[in-house]
C-alpha cells in the first residue's frame, strides 16, 4: 500500500495513511517515514490495533532504542513496563490511579509544562512514539509546537542573540517551576544538569530550531533571573497558537513526533480517570554541546 501523509496542524503534523504496524516494515515505509519526519516533524496513526510488542519493533525498524532508566520517580520494583518503555501514564504497579498527593504523580504533572523529551540527557531524544491505551472521558490532550517556525519567525537580531547560546537542562528545573521540591539525595544527583545548545540544526533538511524546554533552567553566563525570564519569554513567542498542533486522542492511536524539532505538554485530565499512555523512544546521535568536565 502506497504511504501518504496529510498536514493536519497549522504547520506541523501530518497524519499517515498506508501503515499497518501488525505487519514489518518494508524499507520503502521506513524511508517514506522518515521523510515525513524531516517535513512534518509530527506523524499521526490513527487506529493502529497492536501491542506493547508491535509497537517497539514498528519502532526498532527505524533507530535504535532509548531505555527508559532514572527518567522518573518509579522505583524499579513500581515499573509496570519494561525499560524499552517510557510509562507516560497516572497508573501504579497495579493499573490503579495514583492518588492526589502521590509524589510520582506530582513529578509527572511537570510533563504539562512545554518540553523536549531528555533534553535532561547528555545524548537527547530523537523522535517519541507515544500510544493510546485507554484516555480518559475528558482532557488528556497533547500539543505540539514547531520549534523550526518559531526560529523562523524571530527578527534578525534576536537570530543573532541566540546563535551560540548553550543552555543548562535538569528536570529539578522543570518541577520547581510547579511548586515541586520534594528531591531525595539520590535524585539531585541523577538529575544534575546537563548542557544542550540554543539552537539546532536539521543533518538532514538543514532548517534550524529553537531546542527549549522546560527544562532548561540556565544559559551559561548570564545571570540566572535574566537566564530565566529570556527563555521564558522564548516558549511564550514559540508556542503561539499559529506554531501549534493539538493531539485529541482516540485509543488505537500512536503519534510520533521529533524531539530535535519540536517541543510537545499534556493537558489535564480527571484526576481518578486512568489516562494509560506508552512511549517508545529513538535514541538521539550524541551530545548537542559539549559537557563540563
Amino acid at each position: 500500500m502506497t504511504v501518504t501523509i496529510r498536514r493536519v496542524g497549522p504547520c506541523l503534523a501530518g497524519e499517515v495513511d498506508g501503515i499497518d504496524m501488525r505487519e514489518p516494515l518494508t524499507p520503502e515505509e521506513v524511508s517514506a517515514i522518515h521523510g515525513g519526519m524531516d517535513r512534518y516533524a509530527v506523524l499521526v496513526f490513527r487506529d493502529q490495533r497492536i501491542d506493547d510488542a508491535l509497537q517497539l519493533a514498528f519502532t526498532q525498524s527505524l533507530g535504535e532504542i532509548e531505555h527508559a532508566i532514572g527518567t522518573s520517580l518509579r522505583a524499579a520494583s513500581d515499573y509496570r513496563l519494561p525499560t524499552t518503555f517510557a510509562d507516560v501514564s497516572n497508573l501504579d504497579r497495579n493499573n490503579a490511579p495514583f492518588e492526589r498527593d502521590d509524589r510520582r504523580r506530582l513529578f509527572a504533572i511537570g510533563n504539562r509544562l512545554w518540553h523536549s523529551d531528555s533534553s535532561f540527557k547528555t545524548t537527547p531524544a530523537k523522535y517519541s512514539l507515544l500510544r493510546a491505551v485507554s484516555i480518559p472521558s475528558k482532557g488528556g490532550d497533547t500539543q505540539f509546537a514547531d520549534m523550526r517556525a518559531a526560529y523562523d519567525a524571530l527578527d534578525e537580531e534576536t537570530k543573532a542573540q541566540v546563535e551560540d547560546l548553550v543552555c543548562e537542562h535538569s528536570q529539578m528545573f522543570s518541577r520547581q517551576v510547579i511548586g515541586f521540591f520534594d528531591f531525595t539525595d539520590e535524585e539531585r544527583q541523577r538529575f544534575k544538569p546537563v548542557r544542550q545548545c540554543l539552537v539546532r540544526t536539521h543533518p538532514v533538511t538543514g532548517r534550524k530550531s529553537l531546542y527549549l524546554s522546560s527544562h532548561a533552567g540556565g544559559i551559561l553566563g548570564w545571570p540566572i533571573p535574566e537566564a530565566r525570564g529570556f527563555l521564558r519569554d522564548l516558549i511564550e513567542h514559540a508556542t503561539q497558537r499559529e506554531f501549534v498542533y493539538t493531539h485529541k486522542w482516540r485509543v488505537g492511536d500512536l503519534v510520533m513526533w521529533d524531539n530535535r524539532q519540536t517541543m510537545h505538554r499534556a493537558r489535564p485530565f480527571p484526576v481518578h480517570e486512568p489516562r494509560d499512555m506508552r512511549r517508545t523512544t529513538l535514541a538521539g546521535d550524541g551530545p548537542t554541546v559539549a559537557q563540563a568536565a
